[in-house]
């Protein structure tokens, strides 16, 4: 039973989990009307799980899936011996990037680990470089590697349950089965997995955990390094040949947490690749000392570089006129900022930009200034507004996004 295809929809573990069952009950039911005892259907199924780079939740949902499934077993009728499930964790395809793609090394790492400590009998760690196209022969010797040096030097196979025991591990496999039981026991009253995928009950439950994902990706609560967080804007990325099968249409949809920022990184990369033009910029214009704006110039620039926006700097408006953008984002501090930044504002749009936005909090209202950044904001709605400024893409009215 391949739970993967909720996962890959953007199903969190309580959903991921609970499809499982259902679709595990469904196939017993199956079984045992072709004329397969209990025991015997039991035997047949294998279940496969997404393992992600958050070790403690893939710990906790793969032990939560072998109790829920043991519960099935005992009220079906199942002998104890015949109602373990057998686990198959498979590394993310939702947590992997194609930009810095690297990084997926230690995800797929810690993923791999989770997956052993969770107690999956096997495990499939998936290439780097999987979302950029077919994997060479070094990722794929990584990826196996990986999972060999665990065992074999991490000792991970040594000991049944090394997380049995921990009350936090405890605590948490805990309340994923509840909420998992919960779920199962929903689509079964609607009338099974077949019946909630038709009425949509299942595709409903994935998209709001998906947008309830989405929202933390989208303001950085859930960092992506290299992708959200530390973008590299000059890294040269493997060339792999593209998959030769073409995208499944219907059903359930794939998703992956990078997607939306990697969008508008291509999106700025195309522009930049047109002849004679220059990537897209916003400059970044501040007040004080180094010491002093240099936090915020820091801030300002990984996020806007998120977006695959240049981010040349200057003294206030100096340079301004000469870094090729009609955008710029005011760095300094909020002292700076009541003596300067709304004649800095002034000064900017009197020389040309159209978007000025200010590195701080709303409550900070300074005159003149569209838009703000801050830990927290809408950081993929301040880089879409920027966009349609830049690239001429509509679909936003305004500087808005860093408000929220």
């Amino acid at each position: 039973m391949d739970a993967t295809v909720f996962h890959d929809a953007g199903a969190s573990v309580v959903e991921e989990i609970g499809c499982s069952l259902a679709a595990g009950v469904a196939y017993l039911r199956a079984l045992t009307e072709g004329g397969l005892s209990v025991d015997e259907a039991f035997g047949q199924l294998e279940f496969r799980y997404g393992a992600t780079a958050d070790q403690f939740t893939t710990i906790a949902a793969l032990r939560a899936a072998r109790r829920l499934w043991d519960r099935v077993g005992e009220v079906s009728g199942a002998a104890p011996e015949a109602r373990a499930q057998r686990q198959h964790a498979v590394t993310s395809s939702v947590m992997t990037t194609r930009r810095d793609p690297w990084v997926n090394m230690l995800r797929t790492t810690v993923a791999c680990f989770a997956a052993g400590v969770g107690g999956a009998d096997v495990v499939t760690v998936q290439p780097f470089d999987a979302a950029l196209g077919l994997p060479d022969a070094f990722s794929r010797r990584i990826a196996r590697n990986t999972q060999n040096l665990l065992v074999e030097e991490g000792h991970l196979a040594r000991v049944l349950d090394p997380a049995g025991g921990s009350w936090y591990v405890e605590s948490l496999t805990d309340s994923l089965a509840r909420a998992a039981w919960d779920w199962f026991t929903e689509i079964e009253r609607a009338g099974g997995l077949v019946a909630a995928l038709d009425s949509g009950l299942v595709g409903d439950q994935i998209a709001a955990a998906w947008d309830a994902r989405a929202r933390r990706l989208a303001t950085r609560r859930d960092a992506l390094t290299g992708v959200s967080e530390f973008p590299n804007l000059a890294e040269k990325l493997p060339v792999r040949e593209p998959y030769a099968w073409a995208a499944p249409s219907g059903g359930l949809p794939r998703v992956r947490a990078a997607q939306e920022f990697e969008a508008l990184r291509d999106a700025a990369d195309a522009a930049s690749q047109s002849e004679g033009a220059d990537r897209p910029a916003v400059f970044l214009a501040t007040i004080g000392p180094i010491a002093r704006h240099t936090a915020r110039a820091t801030f300002a620039g990984n996020l806007f570089q998120a977006g695959g926006l240049e981010t040349p700097t200057g003294d206030g408006a100096e340079g301004f006129a000469d870094a090729g953008t009609t955008v710029a984002c005011i760095c300094g501090t909020d002292k700076d900022y009541a003596s300067d930044a709304a004649c800095l504002a002034k000064e900017l749009k009197a020389a040309g930009a159209t978007q000025v936005w200010l590195a701080g909090k709303p409550d900070l209202a300074v005159d003149g200034v569209d838009g703000y950044l801050f830990a927290g904001c809408d950081a993929l709605d301040v880089l879409r507004t920027v966009h349609a400024e830049l690239l001429g893409r509509s679909g936003r009215n305004g500087p808005q996004g860093g408000q929220a």
